[in-house]
């Protein structure tokens, strides 16, 4: 790779003091690689345009992350728009690769910038990277006509100028607006402090609740397994094999099976469920009760 051996300090240096290619020779490059695998060739082309991935890497360095890595990122970028040039397309190869590099920046500020993840469509990456341009530009503008825009009106604006739905800016806007918080952090600088964690409140059922439904629902399997037991095999089977499984047969492909037609078969499963009421029946109010 261009940037093997180099350290994150003599890497721009060298990267400045590359060759400048022309159109011919860029050509000849691409077409050795992408032909014959020519290590040389690929990494002469690289290093000829290190420095601009280094230049688009510096423009990323408002949003925290250390400049090597942005250089990092932006070879990253640079070797897999060498890789998947084409230089028979009539383009020159700086072009096609300053779409790689914006990429492979902006992939790498997306997923470092905050522990949760920020935005994965293509609106939200456009809004991380342009919302607040394109907001302060919409407040200028206003200004300007003397006009005053609240929260809402911008953030209609910003949804329009950039053409991606309202929701997405309202979901950017708070993202955008606070840190990454750890719900284990105390509540107060003591270190007995109750954590925020322990703030949360558990939507699920409690222990009183768990036991209750466990219990219940046993019963229900017993009730509903001694139902099952007075009926003959061939009901039980239909049974199962209609309202039981998580892919019920047809009345179908059950008579095809059991060489009976569809009515028959329904008449079976009527039958059986007739059955099974009756047994349901002989436990009164306590069924009914489970249902309620």
């Amino acid at each position: 790779m261009a940037t093997e051996g180099m350290t994150d300090e003599t890497l721009p240096r060298k990267a400045m003091r590359a060759e400048y290619l022309d159109a011919e020779t860029e050509l000849e490059l691409a077409r050795a690689w992408r032909d014959h695998r020519d290590e040389q060739a690929l990494h002469r082309l690289v290093t000829a345009y290190m420095r601009l991935a280094i230049s688009m890497a510096s423009k990323f360095r408002r949003y925290g992350a250390p400049m090597s890595d942005l250089i990092q990122e932006a070879s990253l970028g640079l070797m897999k728009a060498a890789d998947k040039f084409d230089p028979d397309r009539g383009v020159r190869f700086s072009t096609y690769a300053v779409w790689w590099i914006k990429a492979s920046i902006q992939e790498f500020v997306m997923r470092n910038w905050s522990m949760v993840r920020t935005g994965s469509t293509s609106s939200q990456k456009s809004l991380f990277f342009n919302m607040r341009r394109v907001q302060a530009q919409i407040e200028r503008e206003a200004n300007a006509e003397g006009v005053t825009l609240d929260g809402a009106a911008i953030r209609a604006r910003v949804a329009e100028v950039i053409g991606v739905p309202l929701a997405d800016v309202e979901m950017m806007e708070g993202r955008l607006s606070g840190s990454d918080f750890s719900l284990n952090a105390t509540q107060s600088t003591e270190d007995e402090g109750r954590e925020w964690v322990d703030t949360l409140i558990d939507d699920g059922p409690g222990p009183e609740e768990r036991v209750t439904e466990d219990h219940d629902g046993a019963l229900m399997r017993g009730w509903i397994g001694e139902a099952m037991d007075r009926l003959s095999d061939r009901e039980r089977y239909i049974v199962t094999e209609r309202r039981l499984i998580e892919a019920p047969r047809t009345l179908e492909s059950l008579g095809e099976e059991l060489g009976l037609s569809k009515e028959r078969i329904r008449q079976l499963e009527a039958q059986a469920f007739g059955k099974m009421r009756k047994s349901l029946e002989s436990h009164g109010g306590e069924v009914q009760n489970l249902l309620l």
